[in-house]
């Protein structure tokens, strides 16, 4: 399954690239209001230098 941390700008390239990958709509979750015990959200957007704020998985 994919994965992808991103900033509120590429959210959007994200979606598109999760259903091309596993033909199936993902889900959404804020980083900044969500809480991991076990990994630790990445700094930055994967396509850019912003703060990463949405999960997509």
């Amino acid at each position: 399954m994919s994965m992808y941390c991103v900033c509120r700008e590429h959210v959007e390239l994200a979606i598109d690239k999760f259903v091309d990958e596993n033909e199936d709509a993902p889900d959404l979750v804020s980083l900044e209001t969500a809480v991991f015990s076990a990994w630790t959200k990445p700094e930055h957007c994967e396509w850019c230098s912003n703060p990463a704020e949405v999960l997509v998985i």
